[in-house]
């Protein structure tokens, strides 16, 4: 049964899901929660430490039990990693435990939001831009499969995305 009291936030990297949900769990008087820094308080390790040193597979591992973890939560808003909706389990916790926002951006405003941003250890590479293509590519009907409401960021406020998210939750409620 699908907890309404759950709002996760799913989206590619700088899609604003950590700034955004921080506010809208202001605004709903909810905790937020951050599943990339759950996972580096839980490990005492940065995300990329731990990316050099166990591989993707291994974040993914960690990230699938603390994503199981928080969504059995109530009452949170939750930023997941952009990968998070890789795994099938992921999809179906987040799916059946709250209501899912993908927050939306086209990959120049992800290049945009990004491009200083040095714990992002997919986005080191000497084309990101073709990175964050590849990666969109594959995560994008994934993220629309599991979403109940997309919302695109562009170049709105922080302000106005969460005024958005919450009329979006009263019209879709079910």
């Amino acid at each position: 049964m699908k907890n309404q009291s759950n709002v996760f936030l799913v989206g590619p990297m700088g899609a604003g899901k950590t700034t955004i949900g921080r506010q809208l769990a202001d605004a709903l008087g909810m905790e937020f929660v951050d599943s990339d820094h759950e996972i580096e308080a839980r490990t005492g390790a940065s995300i990329p430490w731990i990316f050099d040193v166990e591989g993707e597979a291994g974040f993914r591992k960690r990230e699938s039990a603390v994503i199981d973890d928080l969504t059995q939560r109530h009452n949170i808003v939750l930023a997941t990693g952009g990968g998070a909706v890789l795994d099938k389990a992921n999809r179906d916790y987040l799916r059946n435990r709250g209501k899912v926002i993908y927050l939306a951006a086209d990959v120049e405003q992800l290049l945009q939001r990004t491009r200083h941003d040095r714990n992002r250890p997919l986005l080191q590479t000497d084309n990101p831009r073709t990175r964050l293509e590849e990666l969109m590519q594959i995560r994008d009907p994934l993220y629309r499969e599991v979403a109940d409401i997309v919302l695109q960021t562009g170049q709105s406020s922080v302000r106005h995305a969460v005024d958005r998210i919450i009329r979006a939750l009263k019209n879709n409620p079910a």
